[in-house]
């Protein structure tokens, strides 16, 4: 396993260049926030599906497990979170988030034990089954999830019962990066702790490591559960912004479309995870207003350009590139 992160760096220049990076993030945050203050809401959207695409990583990027079907999880907590405050009253943000992080792990742990029966492609074609099963059982149950109409009524209360959800967006935004931040820190200090390493060995030769007696399935089984905790999050997020849940939160494409931010960005990297996500949904806003007719065109272009000139994504081969030319230095 010649992985960077295990045999790399030592621990000091690893723990400041995860306080430069949530640095990053914060002042990315805050820039956002004043130069783009009639724009918060595509924002907000940004960072839940932020959310979707490091919970994406963790197992495809990290474990390895083909999966196109993660948008279950992250409907899940949509949807648990909506049904929370539209049909019992649980309307306060924290307490939907906790339900929305709740039924994303409940999630995960069901299509964890479905999709991790298999292995390549019919894992792949099981993560498909998986997310359509989701949407059809949220579409019949209208009753419950609205239907095809969306799941509306959804009004959380003020914030720690101060800052109340205007209609400017401002209060779930801070919401959402104050969330992102914590969940980040969270899965920095996972990803290079012993269970992360063991996840990322399973990755490399999952042989290996049943050989030295740890249960690969079951590494894999928490990751999934993990990972679902993670993308309820930003199901629940999308909820109490939006105010509405509709069946794209749990829509092949969204599964999709959470793949292709990831690759774009980096796999195995929580900052290519993000850099991905935000590159892709705003270049896609920017060219779809630009240009409403061919904009699909240009999405293809940039992904084909990536694929071709940047093999790792935009941070896996910015991150080889800066090695490289540290390596020459010393």
């Amino acid at each position: 396993m010649n992985d960077p992160i295990l045999v790399g760096p030592p621990v000091r220049r690893n723990i400041l260049g995860s306080l430069i990076g949530i640095a990053a993030i914060i002042a990315v945050g805050i820039i956002g926030y004043y130069l783009f203050p009639n724009n918060l809401a595509l924002l907000t959207r940004i960072i839940a599906i932020a959310f979707l695409v490091l919970s994406v990583d963790l197992v495809t990027g990290y474990c390895g497990v083909a999966t196109l079907g993660h948008a279950a999880l992250f409907g899940a907590g949509a949807y648990a979170a909506g049904i929370a405050s539209a049909h019992y009253g649980i309307s306060d943000p924290l307490l939907m988030t906790v339900v929305g992080a709740l039924a994303g792990a409940l999630a995960g742990l069901v299509s964890g034990l479905i999709i991790l029966r298999a292995h390549g492609l019919p894992q792949l074609v099981l993560s498909i089954a998986v997310i359509h099963l989701f949407h059809e059982a949220a579409n019949k149950a209208s009753s419950w999830t609205g239907g095809s109409d969306g799941l509306s009524g959804i009004s959380p209360t003020a914030l720690l019962g101060m800052f109340e959800f205007d209609l400017w967006g401002r209060t779930s935004y801070v919401y959402g990066l104050v969330l992102l931040l914590v969940v980040f820190i969270l899965l920095q200090v996972l990803v290079r702790s012993p269970f992360g390493m063991l996840a990322r060995g399973v990755r490399e030769d999952p042989v290996r490591i049943s050989a030295m007696g740890a249960s690969v399935q079951s590494v894999l089984l928490r990751m999934y559960v993990i990972s679902g905790v993670v993308a309820g999050i930003g199901g629940a997020l999308n909820a109490i912004s939006t105010q509405v849940v509709g069946l794209d939160s749990l829509s092949f494409t969204l599964s999709a479309e959470s793949l292709v931010m990831l690759v774009l960005g980096g796999t195995g990297s929580l900052y290519g995870a993000l850099i991905g996500t935000v590159v892709f949904m705003w270049f896609e806003d920017v060219v779809s207003a630009a240009n409403p007719f061919h904009w699909l065109t240009m999405v293809g272009a940039l992904l084909i350009a990536v694929v071709l000139f940047a093999p790792k994504g935009l941070y896996g081969t910015a991150a080889a590139f800066a090695e490289r030319m540290r390596g020459r230095r010393a």
